[in-house]
């Protein structure tokens, strides 16, 4: 069974939300990983990111995709994008 936790977010009244610190933690990998990444993929803001992943996105409407089933492998479907 998914267990789904929902936490309130409080505003600071300024139109941005506070953060508790003392609710995190340190992972010292992920800063690690992000500083092996070729320059290209370091992006220094969530906006850049953003930015980046939707210059590469592709938008079609899903009358044009089509689910396939073979009968070969009745677990297996693949999803036919056009183009």
């Amino acid at each position: 069974m998914n267990e789904l936790e929902i936490l309130d977010a409080f505003s600071d009244g300024r139109g941005g939300y506070k953060v508790d610190v003392s609710r995190g933690r340190r992972i010292g990998r992920v800063s690690s990983e992000w500083f092996s990444r070729p320059a290209n993929e370091r992006f220094p803001s969530p906006l850049d990111l953003y930015t980046a992943v939707r210059s590469r996105t592709r938008t079609m409407e899903s009358a044009t995709i089509r689910v396939e089933a073979s009968r070969n492998d009745a677990e297996c479907l693949a999803l036919m994008l056009p183009g």
